[in-house]
């Protein structure tokens, strides 16, 4: 039997075997070293995705739409001169940042004025200087309330909110230095805001993306330090044992390093997601000692001396756990069909640090145990515990005399997780995995009330010729579209090349703000001269550089939007709506009825960071069936490999999906969102549930091959003996995912609080459900054969 020969090759070469583990884990612990933590925007979207592919375009012809941060306060005191002097000495201090590109807010404006002579407008800046009396505030601010173009960008139209637009230097905006560029932007903010008795409010996804960074990093340490302490002491109050504790936890450990290890060797960095895989590992892995460990401890109790029981252990656990953790990986493993960076990684890394753990624990945990002296029988009483004795008597009888009341129960249930999944919606939001007092969460709603957002959404527009865009035909679309989107208040105002003509016709007409329109076709063709300077890649508008609107071709430019954090669902419903009523705006003409030609058409598409996320939700979503579909095929392979019975395995399946219908109604019925934190429960949950069909299948398999056994016997005796580490086991796992509660994000805690309770639900199923199919089908085929 291959078992019995894997268990005496690693008991008679057990210095060999350990010298490769120990090197092995030096070289992991150097590659897992140099990990690191990810600045990025999480990439859901497969880089073939047509609308990652458009964003990429975008970004290349553009730059990054996503690099701004805001800086917010209310007061009425803006303009007298401490509060102002105090306000633009905040601005050069933050714009002398390393890492800051620029700074937009009041006091460092650019107004515009024709030059006749030189038939030139000339871009100058309002303040070159600090103000020094109050007159020259007061002239400041008058000049600025005549430019209708900073209207609702650096105030809002009740003149009491001011806003201070930080933009970043793309070369640094995805690197570690973006956290210490961050944390001294905020130190200045808030200093400012305790010198004048306000609050400073800080958004914009640079900063959104590093205090999420920062809570990652913060969270993955606190979870490996929770999960560590509590197996331990599970261990140690089932075990009673600090050696058996101290083995155990050292060899999970050491399955972490490997793990960590992998993702340093496949260039992966630590994300909000692979964040929780060394915890998931401490969790996973320690069931393997438990079951190693109960076996060694449970042959010793027969009579079997410590190599006996040491091979014995090995051959029939090995065995066992082997299967388990095939199953788990699957459930991990199923997301790396998904194409989807953020979820192949994860997918890949979790399932390889599964199994290297259980490789690990099958080697470590012997040798360890080879070199210790036989467990007294005190120490072994943990497997005689009257109460979970009397539990699995119990569950006995309920299988074999109480099945119509198993399958009543369970149809009952089963019917309300039907009704409370069809009330599961799909929602997913920037920032709702923080808890509504957060701070990050608490400003974003503040600049949502005064601004309507801060989250980018873009308009790309492909003129389809060079020189097309600034033709008056082009501008009086964009405004068009620009109107459209002003009927939804979940918009901004937004930022354009049309903004930037009414902002030069404002300054052809003598600075009026009456003039602050789109001229007229007559009037249009007069400042066409004009116009030369945009696009040229040298014109500035309050520090916004014309060649982020306008490429040098004029063929390219963009329309951009700040969206509020209205959720996927009405942002889908968004971009459904205005996606086509643009492709109208541009190509549709209505006084002929008629599309335009191949050759005059305009290409509009919807994109930015926004877009992304909302097409990456759904993404999710779709492939949510197809992943858990994909791990219950892969695990019903496993069970006919196991079992030999196509029929049997597909009922023995059935008790590690009924959980998954449960916890999909408690979603619906408790208003818990499928979203990308949420969405990873049913595969993962699934792929540990099956880990008690295996144990149960592998143990029952056993005693009718071994034992001469009837199915009666057979499955009373592994109620009675697999059904003690099962217990352990599902309460190490329910405890281990617990501990997700503590975090910050209000998805992790959703995934912690379902996947505890789905596991829960799994070993009661596998121990009282499977048991009860497996006595009906055998019953049922005695039936046919008497027959």
């Amino acid at each position: 039997m291959i078992w019995s020969r894997i268990a005496r090759f690693i008991l008679s070469n057990r210095l060999l075997l350990l010298l490769i583990v120990l090197v092995g884990t030096v070289f992991m612990g150097f590659r897992a070293a140099r990990v690191k933590f990810s600045y990025e925007y999480a990439q859901i979207l497969p880089t073939i995705d047509p609308d990652y592919i458009r964003y990429q375009a975008f970004k290349s012809r553009f730059g990054e739409d996503g690099n701004v941060m805001v800086v917010g306060i209310d007061t009425d005191s803006m303009y007298h001169l401490p509060f102002l002097q105090d306000w633009q000495q905040l601005t050069r201090q933050i714009k002398a940042i390393d890492g800051i590109r620029d700074v937009v807010a009041n006091t460092g404006l650019y107004t515009i004025t024709l030059n006749d002579s030189t038939d030139q407008f000339k871009f100058k800046p309002i303040s070159t200087q600090l103000p020094t009396s109050q007159a020259e505030a007061d002239s400041l601010q008058r000049t600025i309330s005549r430019l209708p173009f900073y209207q609702g960008l650096v105030t809002d139209s009740s003149g009491r909110a001011h806003l201070m637009a930080i933009s970043f230097d793309q070369k640094k905006l995805n690197t570690k230095g973006r956290i210490g560029t961050v944390r001294k932007i905020e130190r200045l903010a808030e200093a400012f805001g305790k010198r004048h008795n306000l609050t400073a409010h800080m958004s914009g996804l640079p900063f959104i993306r590093t205090e999420f960074t920062a809570k990652v990093s913060n969270e993955m340490f606190l979870f490996f330090g929770l999960a560590f302490a509590v197996t331990a002491a599970i261990l140690l109050f089932f075990f009673r044992s600090w050696v058996v504790v101290g083995i155990a936890m050292a060899v999970v450990t050491v399955g972490v390093v490997w793990t960590v290890g992998f993702m340093s060797l496949f260039g992966y960095t630590i994300t909000i997601l692979s964040g929780l895989i060394p915890p998931l590992i401490i969790v996973i892995g320690v069931p393997n000692a438990v079951f190693l460990l109960n076996r060694y401890h449970s042959e010793l109790s027969r009579g079997e001396s410590k190599q006996e029981a040491l091979t014995t252990a090995i051959t029939k656990v090995g065995e066992t756990t082997f299967f388990a953790n095939v199953t788990t990986s699957i459930g991990f493993f199923v997301f790396y069909f998904t194409s989807s960076p953020l979820l192949l990684e994860f997918g890949l890394v979790a399932s390889l640090g599964v199994m290297s753990t259980y490789v690990i624990s099958l080697i470590l945990i012997p040798l360890a145990f080879s070199r210790l002296a036989v467990p007294t029988e005190q120490q072994r009483s943990h497997l005689d515990k009257p109460l979970l004795t009397r539990f699995l008597v119990w569950v006995d009888h309920l299988v074999h005399h109480r099945r119509v009341a198993i399958y009543t129960f369970v149809g009952i249930c089963v019917g309300l997780g039907l009704v409370g999944m069809s009330l599961v919606k799909a929602v997913g939001y920037v920032v709702d995995d923080l808890p509504k007092n957060d701070p990050i969460y608490t400003d974003l709603k503040y600049f949502e009330k005064t601004y309507h957002g801060v989250l980018p959404l873009e308009v790309s527009i492909d003129a389809g010729r060079a020189g097309r865009v600034l033709t008056p035909q082009t501008l009086i679309k964009i405004r068009l579209l620009q109107r459209e989107f002003a009927r939804h208040p979940e918009f901004a105002r937004p930022l354009s090349v049309v903004e930037a003509v009414k902002f030069f016709y404002q300054a052809y007409r003598g600075g009026d703000p009456r003039f602050y329109i789109l001229p007229p076709a007559l009037e249009m063709a007069k400042l066409q001269r004009y116009t030369g300077q945009m696009g040229t890649g040298t014109s500035r508008t309050g520090s916004v550089s014309l060649k982020s609107y306008v490429d040098t071709s004029r063929r390219y430019t963009r329309v951009s939007f700040q969206v509020a954090d209205v959720g996927t669902a009405r942002l889908h419903a968004l971009i459904d709506e205005l996606q086509p009523r643009a492709d109208s705006i541009f190509n549709y003409d209505r006084e002929t009825g008629q599309w335009a030609a191949a050759a005059d058409r305009y290409t509009i598409n919807l994109t930015g960071n926004s877009v992304v996320f909302e097409r990456g939700n759904q993404y999710l979503l779709r492939n949510l069936a197809e992943s858990t579909l994909l791990a219950i095929a892969l695990v019903s392979i496993v069970l006919i490999i196991l079992l030999r019975d196509v029929r049997l395995s597909l009922i023995a399946i059935l008790p590690s999906v009924v959980p998954l219908i449960v916890t999909a109604g408690l979603m619906g019925y408790f208003g818990i969102h499928l979203k990308p934190s949420t969405i990873l429960i049913f595969s993962i949950a699934f792929g540990l549930s099956s880990d008690g069909t295996i144990y149960f299948i592998t143990k029952y398999r056993d005693e009718l091959t071994r034992g001469k056994a009837s199915v009666a016997e057979a499955i009373s005796r592994t109620v009675r003996q697999t059904g003690v580490s099962m217990v352990y086991t599902a309460f190490i796992l329910f405890v281990g995912f617990a501990i997700f509660t503590a975090s910050t994000f209000q998805g992790t805690v959703a995934l912690g609080i379902l996947v505890s309770i789905t596991l829960l639900m799994g070993m009661t199923s596998n121990l009282v459900l499977l048991p009860a199919f497996l006595l009906t089908v055998y019953e049922r085929r005695k039936k046919k054969e008497l027959a």
